[in-house]
């Protein structure tokens, strides 16, 4: 998978739905957008974070592996003279980041650029705020992807690379004891989610790095709190089979059916989750 599959959420989650006739990436936009909606607050914090770091007044902010466009929007909101372009190499990603954008009034300050990190870093002039959330994991050679980002910076600029350390959570305290856990282990043994510690191939790109911690309990109603529950068990239910147990793949069932303890009627579901990011300057 590539940078055009994340926004702000878990990776390896793209390719197994083709329900209905529509595309993989139209159930990943929703589970998406129900992260940002849900888990949103740490966008606010890690914006904040960067606006403290980053050039006064910045002129251009790229968002490297824009998604849906949740972080697009949150550092519009976050730098309001800017003009934010997301860069993504999926055209339908680009145009529901644009849809998005439209929506809360920012069409004249978004725009976008199609592009496969893997390729070649696009033409695009230096920029005063690089953002990566959850995509430079995703390219094929992240330590050329990151002397690439150094050379796309003006002298002083940040890049900012948020990755999420664990997968979201959702049941509550002694709900089906562990099985949340195992089935992260199972996944993570499929390379799910993997990302290094940034810190020295950032170093090595050229940059000044530090790092910050962004762990996130969500706030929302019940009911959108057990459509994201519902959406991502989903999704990964698919990639499990064959690799989880038999007996956590029928836990597993028993939430994503209709019956009592389904994840609408079962209650007390929050997510949890929690984000590392770093910030690099170019001097």
């Amino acid at each position: 998978m590539s940078e055009s599959t994340h926004d702000n959420t878990s990776s390896n989650i793209n390719s197994n739905d083709h329900s209905g006739g529509h595309s993989p990436e139209d159930g990943l936009v929703e589970m998406l957008d129900l992260d940002a909606l849900t888990l949103g607050s740490y966008l606010d914090q890690a914006t904040e974070w960067a606006a403290s770091l980053s050039p006064a007044n910045p002129g251009t902010i790229i968002d490297v592996g824009a998604g849906s466009g949740a972080g697009t929007l949150a550092l519009a909101r976050r730098f309001p003279g800017t003009t934010i372009v997301a860069l993504d190499k999926s055209p339908s990603m680009l145009a529901a980041t644009l849809k998005a954008a439209a929506d809360h009034g920012l069409a004249g300050r978004v725009t976008a650029t199609e592009a496969d990190l893997d390729q070649a870093w696009p033409t695009l002039a230096p920029a005063d705020l690089l953002w990566a959330s959850s995509s430079l994991h995703e390219v094929a050679d992240p330590g050329h992807t990151m002397r690439e980002m150094f050379s796309g910076l003006v002298h002083g600029g940040l890049l900012v690379v948020v990755e999420m350390d664990a997968l979201p959570t959702f049941l509550p305290p002694g709900a089906m004891p562990g099985l949340e856990a195992r089935l992260h282990r199972a996944l993570a043994d499929q390379g799910w989610n993997h990302h290094p510690d940034w810190t020295q191939g950032l170093v090595e790109a050229g940059f000044t790095v530090q790092q910050r911690a962004f762990p996130t309990i969500g706030h929302s109603t019940p009911e959108l709190t057990a459509r994201y529950a519902r959406t991502f068990l989903g999704r990964i239910r698919t990639a499990l089979a064959g690799i989880a147990s038999p007996a956590d793949l029928a836990s597993l069932e028993v939430l994503l059916a209709d019956g009592s303890e389904s994840l609408e009627r079962r209650g007390g579901l929050e997510v949890q989750c929690s984000r590392t990011a770093w910030a690099a300057r170019k001097p």
